[in-house]
């Protein structure tokens, strides 16, 4: 059996430092995910948007304050595809035209890059592609529509026979309207083509908007209201209606897995969600220095060079001088309530010892969303306790380059998210690829890959999942945290190389062995792109599971209200 084409959906993907495809972590997954989708020669292409601002740039300001800055990017490495189609938004004809990314040129698979910022579109219809995550619902909805329809119709229009439409997130959801369209009606023939990752738990990530809103913007390719309330609901939620527009989806760590499943379970019709771990491109991320490094001692030679790198970057944009023989630890992620950027700050008498006596040095990185005044306001005021305090420094900018530079210049990887809303959280997977300890809450990919005393340190106490107040939550976690720092981290890394060494080693090998975006794009096809009435049998899945490809009408409900 041949392996089937697969058009990639993604509102971002982090190629490379050069093209600003993206925002965070959902873009570099993506990325990996192209990576090595081209490293193995796999059929498939990436569809995305190319935005004419990027995300934002992150700057500090003449105030010391965090500043989002839009500068316009241009690139001259694209193929200009000379390819264009035309997809109505909020009643408007709005021209879209694709520019492609070249395999060779990142070694990725292809990838098409959408375009409306052209001449022949009105001044509204050019800002759809401007900024991505765009905080005005109207040009969110757009971009949407654009990254959908449009993509559909731009692979036909070059010749790409897609097999499988993979919607990453709910951001690209009208490709399947536009086939439902193209199949006049019939949620059979989409939901043979068309599978879904979800990739959090948390509302933000979950979209929701008014079905009519929706209506007019097109989102929905001529879909009547009616079934498309039927889908998704009067207040359409992107989410519900992906997974019951798709014949499989899939959550990106196996605890995500457990929550997605019984966060969902309410919707009717709905298709399996399976879990699929997340993970890198070890050939993108990993120093050749520490790759290289046979014994102990040239693992440690390594990784001092890698922090001498990293020590001089924060000298250069922040002005203070890290020691790269102190123990680094870097908090470095989007900045985000839930993600909990102050809690090793909680105790700032506890933390400003072992700061003052050089014990360790923090490094905080990372961007917000433009509209969320919280995040902002969090980076502020870390920056500014930063600025009084030794041996801390925050780094704007956290893209591509800088978390690369990060996670090989770093002793410990800090994730602290609040358990379970931290669907999987990858950049520890890369982190431990240069020899990096993770030290995290028992959440996402760690439950399944780092391991006290083993290859990192992991936050766990008796009641781990207990109903208590936020504040309670808070403390335990951060008492934890600090009680590993103290009495198992910073002992070991001082007192005993050999061991420190041992953990390095281990955690790379586990990243390695599993993280590896090449296992999880092998995994993809295996469980989600096959046909799954050949892949169960491949497999040996259960017969449930193959019987539901065999006699896709598994649930009369959501078709009837199709038809």
């Amino acid at each position: 059996m041949s392996l089937p084409n697969v058009a990639y959906f993604s509102m971002e993907i982090a190629i490379d430092q050069s093209l600003a495809t993206y925002s965070g972590g959902l873009g570099f997954l993506a990325g990996s995910h192209m990576q090595s989708a081209g490293y193995l020669q796999l059929p498939m292409v990436g569809v995305t948007m190319l935005w004419s601002y990027g995300y934002y740039d992150q700057r500090i300001d003449q105030n010391g304050e965090v500043e989002v800055a839009y500068i316009r990017k241009t690139y001259d490495f694209l193929t200009d595809l000379n390819v264009q189609t035309t997809v109505k938004v909020f009643g408007e004809d709005v021209i879209v035209k694709a520019y492609r990314v070249e395999p060779e040129l990142f070694g990725t698979c292809p990838v098409y890059l959408l375009t409306t910022d052209i001449e022949g579109n009105s001044e509204w219809a050019r800002k759809i592609t401007h900024k991505l995550y765009d905080g005005d619902e109207k040009i969110r909805v757009a971009q949407e529509t654009v990254l959908g329809i449009g993509g559909v119709r731009i692979l036909q229009a070059v010749g790409y026979k897609f097999d499988v439409v993979h919607m990453n997130e709910g951001h690209a959801l009208p490709a399947a309207f536009e086939l439902l369209r193209q199949f006049n009606g019939n949620l059979n023939e989409v939901r043979k083509r068309t599978v879904f990752t979800t990739h959090t738990p948390v509302a933000a990530g979950n979209e929701v908007h008014w079905v009519d809103t929706l209506l007019q913007g097109g989102f929905f390719a001529d879909c009547p209201r009616d079934k498309a309330v039927a889908l998704g609901g009067e207040n359409f939620s992107l989410t519900v209606a992906a997974l019951r527009m798709s014949r499989v989806s899939n959550a990106v760590s196996q605890l995500h897995g457990l929550v997605a499943n019984k966060m969902w379970d309410w919707v009717q019709g709905k298709c399996p969600i399976k879990a699929i771990t997340n993970a890198v491109n070890i050939h993108y991320w990993q120093d050749e220095r520490i790759a290289a490094a046979k014994t102990s001692k040239e693992l440690l030679d390594a990784k001092l060079e890698m922090k001498k790198d990293l020590c001089q970057y924060i000298a250069d944009n922040c002005g203070k001088r890290f020691d790269p023989n102190v123990l680094t630890i870097t908090w470095a992620r989007r900045f985000a309530d839930y993600k909990r950027a102050w809690l090793i700050l909680m105790d700032k008498p506890r933390i400003e010892k072992l700061l003052n006596e050089n014990k360790i040095q923090i490094v905080f990185a990372g961007k917000f969303h433009p509209d969320d005044k919280m995040g902002k306001e969090m980076f502020n005021k870390i920056l500014k306790e930063s600025q009084t305090m030794k041996n801390v420094a925050v780094l704007p900018g956290y893209e591509l380059a800088l978390s690369a530079k990060l996670k090989k210049g770093s002793d410990i990887w800090l994730n602290t998210p609040t358990r379970p809303l931290e669907a999987s959280g990858t950049s520890g997977m890369s982190a431990n690829m240069n020899g990096a300890l993770h030290l995290s809450i028992l959440d996402g990919w760690a439950v399944e890959g780092t391991f006290t005393g083993i290859n990192g340190y992991t936050v766990e106490y008796p009641g781990l999942d207990d109903d208590i107040p936020w504040e309670e939550r808070h403390a335990k976690d951060h008492k934890r945290i600090m009680e590993i720092i103290e009495n198992d981290i910073i002992p070991t890394y001082y007192e005993n190389k050999e061991e420190w060494a041992r953990l390095m080693r281990q955690a790379m090998r586990t990243s390695e062995a599993y993280f590896n975006s090449d296992r999880m794009v092998i995994e993809y096809y295996n469980r989600i792109y096959k046909p799954i009435a050949h892949a169960g049998a491949e497999a040996g899945q259960d017969s449930s599971d193959v019987r539901m490809v065999e006699n896709p009408n598994y649930d009369a409900w959501t078709f009837s209200n199709i038809k």
